[in-house]
């Protein structure tokens, strides 16, 4: 997936409250690409034409024209034909297919542009809103992306961009608004990985506003040892060792950045990181 620039003059998705590395990502924009073109992958495509299942992944979704091997998910392609008709639809379809492989590959300017005109001839796809809030997030319009978020919010009752959101109040210095979609998160626990990024940006608004104690409060509430730690694991422990480090307390800091060195060296800069405070 492609990286961005953030705030501070690096990566600015919900990974650490203090100095950024590694960028969160979505776990998936609305398109998928297939696994390379086999003689089976071929059969599955003539089975039923028009329609197929991303290989890769199980996802049914339809094929874009034009010989692209991506899919556009049969929820997308039926959102967008309930407001522009059926024919329309599928051409819209494509359209969003184009937006995100520009996303992918950081044309953002692109992916602006063909967004725009899809959302104003279907502003109410919560597909197209979503995608170009994070075009937005990516290219550092906080605001702008935030009323996309927040309209994406409304047409789907989705939490899955509540923390890109909170990101954006974050940048904003709204950490009311920040914290009051903490709360919601929290409570409907929809995924470990969305509470995890969530808990993440809001510890990082209790941070910037001077609560150090209670970012680190907070990020301590997940602080357990796993024998197989996931991604979510490795992010919450490198934003707190981060926190404990802007605290002064080094010994913690150093225990936890190793921690995150131990189970994947190449996560983050966690290995700058543990060289700092050698």
């Amino acid at each position: 997936m492609a990286r961005a620039e953030g705030r501070d003059g690096g990566d600015d998705r919900p990974v650490s409250t203090g100095r950024q590395a590694e960028p969160w990502e979505p776990e998936e924009v609305w398109i998928s690409e297939p696994v390379e073109e086999t003689p089976h992958h071929q059969q599955a495509l003539r089975a039923e034409p028009g329609r197929q299942r991303d290989l890769a992944t199980g996802r049914e979704g339809v094929a874009a024209p034009g010989g692209r091997r991506r899919t556009v998910p049969r929820q997308v392609v039926d959102e967008l034909s309930s407001s522009a008709g059926p024919l329309r639809g599928a051409k819209l379809a494509t359209r969003i297919a184009d937006a995100s492989y520009a996303f992918e590959r950081e044309r953002y300017q692109e992916a602006r542009r063909i967004l725009r005109a899809l959302i104003e001839e279907a502003p109410n796809s919560p597909a197209a809103r979503e995608l170009n809030g994070l075009v937005l997030y990516r290219t550092g319009q906080w605001s702008a992306a935030a009323k996309e978020f927040e309209r994406y919010r409304e047409l789907s009752g989705s939490y899955d961009q509540h923390p890109v959101l909170a990101d954006c109040y974050r940048a904003m210095r709204r950490y009311d608004d920040a914290e009051a979609l903490w709360q919601d998160l929290r409570e409907a626990s929809p995924s470990g990985d969305l509470v995890a990024e969530g808990r993440i940006v809001a510890a990082g608004c209790r941070a910037d506003q001077g609560d150090l104690g209670g970012g680190i409060a907070l990020l301590e509430k997940a602080l357990r040892r796993v024998n197989h730690p996931q991604e979510r694991h490795l992010r919450q422990w490198y934003a707190l060792a981060d926190l404990y480090e802007r605290a002064g307390d080094l010994p913690r800091a150093r225990d936890l950045f190793n921690r995150v060195a131990s189970a994947d060296p190449e996560s983050f800069d966690v290995r700058a990181r543990v060289r700092a405070l050698r």
